[in-house]
């Protein structure tokens, strides 16, 4: 992905890039110097991302107690 550079010095970040770091309005983000001389942007502070696994959890709502789904399982209903 590309960006240009504004006569301020100024770049937009590309959105799949604000994506995946989860960048809002007012985030902080640091420039880092890799050791093969290219630059790598990290976001500063914040919580870190959940996993893709804990952002589902809690999504299925109320559901059966553990006691209704094994008398279920055993054909008491």
């Amino acid at each position: 992905m590309a960006a240009t550079v504004t006569s301020k010095g100024q770049v937009t970040i590309p959105k799949p890039v604000r994506d995946l770091l989860g960048l809002k309005p007012g985030s902080v983000v640091d420039f880092q110097r890799a050791p093969d001389g290219g630059v790598i942007l990290v976001k500063i502070g914040g919580k870190p991302r959940p996993s893709r696994f804990a952002r589902l959890r809690g999504h299925a709502g109320k559901g059966l107690s553990t006691d209704a789904i094994m008398a279920m399982t055993r054909g008491e209903r």
